[in-house]
């Protein structure tokens, strides 16, 4: 299936975001995306393998070094929900992604701007980056999420 946009794109990573809340899962949602094409789509799963590293975008990336045969993803989009973590942004620069895209800012630890800003570090690759793609949706999602969880 093709899309053109980043909203349709970051639509898919927000329903992955959606499914992750339903497994009572940090709701995170990605996307990579190449050519048009989604080649893989994750959310976090964290508490289910009960791993510190299975954030969303980290998932994604490597469904889709698996399915290209090779961890380099220039020529690749990764579009997720919330900014990415150092851990995951320090990743994203080392596969050599293209573009990132991401929805809300988090202002704990975002590492492509918020807190910190990793791409502009020679660590690899200094991806394009656009932020706030369906920002309130996807800030509002982990708001709930967390508001619910504190209860």
């Amino acid at each position: 299936m093709m899309y053109d946009t980043d909203m349709d794109f970051m639509r898919l990573a927000f329903a992955e975001a959606r499914k992750a809340a339903e497994e009572e899962e940090t709701p995170i949602g990605a996307v990579v995306v190449k050519d048009g094409k989604v080649i893989a789509a994750a959310h976090n799963k964290r508490e289910a393998w009960r791993d510190i590293a299975a954030h969303a975008e980290l998932i994604a990336v490597r469904e889709a070094e698996k399915l290209l045969g090779d961890w380099r993803l220039s020529g690749c989009t990764v579009y997720i929900t919330l900014e990415p973590c150092p851990m995951c942004a320090g990743a994203l620069l080392a596969a050599r992604v293209s573009r990132v895209v991401y929805g809300a800012k988090d202002p704990v630890a975002g590492a492509f701007g918020t807190v910190l800003n990793l791409p502009r570090y020679p660590l690899g690759s200094a991806p394009a980056v656009t932020a706030g793609v369906m920002e309130e949706e996807c800030r509002t999602l982990l708001q709930d999420f967390f508001r619910t969880r504190r209860k």
